[in-house]
């Protein structure tokens, strides 16, 4: 249950990319996808800087932490917190690796459906790639600085832990620029990201503990 809660931790006020927003037509949404379906095809790396900002209804300030972001394809990512404490988790081959300030263990993903699925959204969402997931609903918006998706879960077992995740993408590039997640106790979790690198080289020394 603890690496269930980290995961939906992870992932979190309004957006920094307030905007009027309006829906996206279906000849928008079509064009929208292939963009994203083409970005996502070519990225075989990213390296980004990232704040995150964690809402908690019975707190009067969200806590902020901020770290790097490391992504290979076809499913290795890092979280390295650095600001207000030392902190990283690599998901890597079904595994999740943490080490928190020099104490480090592994859990094995493989071994739970949910903590699968879980891994794979997180995944999907640094690269913006969650359209082919037939577990989601979906509604597209836009505005002139970026196009939005909210992705409503359809399985039970993982709208009781999320509610729905919220992507904000680039308009130029159909880059992530945030990512939203919402836990049904209206809690939520918002990362935004800076400094994006992309295929830039990255060594797999990275995703070690």
């Amino acid at each position: 249950m603890r690496n269930v809660l980290f995961l939906i931790v992870l992932f979190g006020q309004v957006s920094l990319l307030i905007a009027q927003e309006s829906n996206m037509d279906n000849a928008e949404i079509v064009r929208f996808k292939s963009m994203i379906n083409e970005t996502s095809k070519a990225t075989v790396t990213i390296q980004s800087n990232f704040t995150q900002y964690k809402h908690l209804d019975f707190l009067s300030n969200d806590i902020i932490t901020q770290g790097k972001m490391a992504f290979k394809a076809p499913n290795m990512v890092k979280w390295e917190y650095i600001k207000p404490f030392e902190y990283s988790v690599i998901f890597k081959d079904d595994k999740l690796l943490i080490n928190d300030s020099g104490s480090k263990s592994n859990v094995d993903l493989g071994n739970s459906a949910l903590f699968k699925k879980l891994n794979e959204l997180i995944i999907n969402s640094v690269k913006g790639n969650l359209f082919q997931d037939s577990d989601f609903s979906m509604d597209y918006y836009k505005s002139t600085n970026y196009y939005k998706v909210i992705f409503t879960p359809k399985d039970e077992k993982i709208k009781s832990y999320i509610a729905s995740f919220i992507l904000f993408f680039d308009k130029e590039n159909a880059n992530v620029l945030e990512v939203k997640m919402v836990e049904p106790s209206k809690d939520f979790t918002r990362i935004v990201f800076t400094d994006r690198l992309i295929n830039k080289p990255l060594d797999n020394e990275v995703f070690t503990n």
